[in-house]
């Protein structure tokens, strides 16, 4: 019986033997067609995918150029809002500034110190009898 169990054995084997080599044929013959497919289809498939990146690439850059432009927008109107604040900051700090001006010559008026006017206009009257004076001289 032993004799017979291993015919069994040895006539399965070749059997197996022969349907591994078959399917690992089937295996080597799918990827060199799959790897002629894809150098044929491949360089195809690869330029549309570079037109694919491309056209995002466009919108992408539409989209940045847009918001840069919305963003400058708002920018030019801040800017324009901040000009104008600070006219009328400059126009009020004038006010207070005249303001500050007269109080302190009424202060120091009322305390008897001439102001800037008074001392410019007797400054130009000693200019007048300096050169007056000068005159007289030279004529004795």
């Amino acid at each position: 019986m032993a004799k017979v169990s291993l015919k069994k054995e040895i006539d399965v084997q070749p059997t197996t033997l022969s349907e591994v080599k078959v399917y690992a044929r089937k295996i080597w013959l799918a990827g060199l067609g799959a790897y002629a497919k894809v150098g044929h289809e491949g360089s195809e498939y690869f330029q549309e995918l570079i037109k694919a990146g491309q056209a995002v690439e466009n919108k992408g850059k539409k989209v940045v150029t847009e918001q840069l432009e919305a963003a400058n927008s708002q920018i030019d109107n801040v800017k324009s809002d901040v000009t104008s604040f600070k006219g009328k900051v400059e126009v009020q700090l004038d006010k207070v500034e005249k303001a500050f001006d007269t109080r302190v010559a009424s202060a120091l008026n009322r305390f008897g110190i001439a102001s800037k006017h008074d001392v410019e206009t007797l400054s130009a009257k000693l200019d007048g009898l300096t050169t007056l004076l000068e005159r007289v001289a030279r004529k004795h």
